[in-house]
């Protein structure tokens, strides 16, 4: 594990190599500072502790408080539906529910593990507005959470924190009043007497003895492990609550802890995380929701079994692990599903043999409520076949069933029939769903595309309509300078060597820029065979401040560096438009451009400074956009520009340009 370190509550990630979502949540909250790795030294395991404690201990009254109110509202809102004061109750506990699901989310962010955010359905003013909350499933989810998945939640945690809890303190002050205690020992004496009573001893103080010191022991290893203990209750209630009641964006990371844009760290139990599909809520939501059926189920399958038809207790709790099981496997491998449902199925229908004819056979009740829970899960997450296996599967028992009591027995065939006709329906109506949320998805993502393609032609006319005003106006301005300037020979006979000079380093100047332009209005159509000019490196800057010692400005030059081509370019547009402002707006004055590499960091520094202009300068138009475009091509690279005014009346700008990002491709 060596190079791994915990960031916080929200996954492990390596201290050198850390995506951008991974530091953006890890700064997210101040109170992420919990680790998922037992705390070191006394002082921070108590700390860590009481955290664990004040985040475990108000769950149970509070989801208490709410259930009642939930489930009283939505009973009475159900109950009162026909007369339309229900509709007007329901949205009000919608609205309930959402409150106490926001209080579970601040719990949450408190404790140091902040969900993601969700999103509610704006709602207007007035009945009808108050109504529209009902077409929100955000809120209904919330109502779901609070209303049957939170009090049992902690419930549990609670009664397992409490009872860990009182067995650490119980044990280690056993010896002090368990003299006082009128009662038998149940352990370990107890034990001993049930199981190997002549190692019990007669002695009143041997008894004690044997009681408080193995009570002490107990209570000793019941301490030592309370920290981690509750600290699991309280990730079993912290990630339960932060998949269900989270929104969008709770991903899981790869080990290296580089999450993708899309992923969200999340912890692991072990202190790492694993690479894991992207889940939605929904699909959180159905996770959850089926492993809580299949508890409720195994919890009155098993005893069913056992007290009706006389299955022995260890073989009905085998048979009812496989039907809810099922349940559960069946949601990612579905072929393990049925197979395993197929064998409780059977193993039920061997073991409730003797009762056939008496209690409802060859599917009890609650093997009918497993078969047709399997088939509707399955139409719901799988292609339509899955389904129909399972049904094809029931079917087959049934008869099957029939071979094993010659004759069949009574009340079989409504049995079979019963089991064969409810999964039927039930593979056809979840498959029907699902063809339909399949179609509203195709409906919806075709929408999306034809407003990205809708929006893309109009993006397009957009770059049409200022190619051809580019062509119209500036095209032709810079084609007739270009005319000009390269006919001036011509047309004025006698012409000094420098003045023609001048107008030749004019005709090139707007030669070049013509080029360009033709460039820039190709890519502006969008041509496929747009015509590709070199592209200027850091390499060239000399050149380019050659040409503009051509306009009379003095200009000095040091250009150091072998920077990658992206940062060479980025260089080389920055000198042009320094060059292009100091001999307009500072004519006259001395220029000064110059590059060098800085190693920490490693980075470009581009430094054009010119002094003070020696005439004033008539203001141009459209002043301030290049420095603009400065700056947007400096935040490109992750790079920042300083310009501003020197102290003897000059101007200076400075871009820092990083290059530690690229080491390939160097000019």
């Amino acid at each position: 594990m060596k190079g791994w370190r915990v960031r916080s509550l929200c996954g492990v990630t390596r201290s050198d190599e850390v995506g951008p979502t991974v530091q953006a949540m890890a700064s997210e909250s101040p109170s992420r500072g919990a680790t998922l790795r037992p705390p070191r030294g006394l002082r921070n395991r108590v700390r860590h502790l009481g955290r664990d404690y004040l985040y475990i201990l108000p769950g149970l009254p509070l989801s208490v408080v709410s259930l009642s109110i939930l489930v009283l509202l939505t009973l009475v809102s159900v109950g009162t539906v026909v007369i339309w004061v229900g509709a007007l109750l329901m949205p009000v506990t919608l609205l309930i529910a959402s409150s106490f699901a926001n209080l579970s989310r601040r719990r949450l962010r408190a404790w140091g593990l902040p969900p993601a955010p969700v999103t509610y359905l704006p709602r207007s003013r007035g009945p009808f507005g108050l109504m529209r909350l009902m077409a929100d499933p955000r809120r209904w989810l919330d109502l779901a959470f609070e209303t049957v998945l939170a009090f049992p939640l902690r419930l549990t945690t609670f009664v397992v924190a409490v009872g860990w809890t009182g067995l650490a303190l119980g044990g280690i002050t056993l010896w002090a009043w368990r003299a006082f205690m009128q009662t038998q020992s149940l352990w370990p004496v107890g034990l001993l007497q049930l199981t190997i009573p002549q190692l019990v001893p007669h002695s009143d103080l041997a008894v004690y003895l044997i009681d408080a010191g193995a009570n002490f022991v107990l209570g000793i290893l019941a301490l030592l492990t309370l920290p981690a203990v509750v600290r699991g209750m309280a990730l079993f209630d912290g990630f339960l609550t932060h998949a269900l009641l989270g929104g969008e964006g709770n991903r899981m990371v790869d080990d290296d802890g580089a999450g993708s844009e899309s992923a969200a760290p999340t912890p692991g139990l072990l202190g790492w995380t694993r690479r894991r599909p992207a889940a939605s809520p929904a699909t959180r939501w159905v996770w959850a929701s089926t492993c809580f059926v299949a508890l409720a189920l195994l919890a009155v399958a098993w005893p069913l079994l056992v007290a009706l038809y006389g299955v022995p207790p260890a073989l009905a709790m085998v048979l009812s692990v496989g039907h809810s099981g099922a349940l559960v496997v069946a949601l990612r491998w579905p072929w393990a599903g049925i197979g395993v449902s197929a064998l409780a199925s059977l193993g039920v229908m061997l073991a409730t043999v003797p009762l056939a004819g008496q209690l409802p056979w060859p599917w009890p009740v609650t093997a009918i409520v497993a078969q047709s829970l399997l088939v509707a899960v399955l139409a719901l997450r799988h292609e339509w076949y899955w389904p129909i296996s399972a049904w094809g599967a029931g079917a087959l028992l049934t008869a099957l069933s029939f071979m094993l009591i010659q004759g069949g027995a009574p009340g079989g065939l409504a049995n079979g029939v019963v089991l064969v006709s409810v999964t039927a329906g039930l593979a056809l109506l979840g498959v029907l769903e699902r063809l339909w949320r399949q179609g509203t998805a195709r409906a919806q993502q075709a929408e999306e595309l034809s407003a990205e393609e809708a929006q893309r032609r109009r993006d397009l006319e957009e770059r049409n309509r200022i190619a051809r005003d580019l062509h119209d106006v500036v095209a032709h301005s810079m084609s007739v300078i270009n005319v000009q300037s390269s006919t001036a020979r011509y047309r004025k006979a006698g012409i000094d060597p420098s003045v023609q000079q001048e107008f030749d380093d004019i005709a090139n100047s707007s030669r070049q820029a013509l080029a360009e332009m033709r460039s820039l209005l190709a890519v502006l159509r969008g041509g496929d065979d747009a015509p590709t000019a070199p592209v200027p490196t850091l390499a060239d800057i000399p050149d380019l401040v050659e040409t503009a010692r051509a306009s009379g400005a003095t200009i000095t030059d040091r250009v150091d560096g072998q920077v990658p081509a992206t940062v060479g370019v980025t260089a080389y547009r920055i000198v042009q438009e320094a060059l292009s402002n100091a001999l307009r707006h500072s004519p006259g004055s001395s220029i000064e451009v110059t590059t060098a590499m800085l190693d920490r960091p490693r980075e470009l520094r581009v430094a054009v400074v010119n002094s003070a202009p020696q005439d004033d300068a008539v203001p141009a138009p459209g002043s301030g956009f290049g420095l603009a475009g400065i700056r947007e091509r400096v935040s490109a690279l992750g790079g920042h520009v300083e310009a501003g005014p020197t102290d003897e009346g000059g101007f200076q700008l400075v871009a820092h340009l990083p290059v530690a990002a690229e080491r390939d491709g160097t000019n």
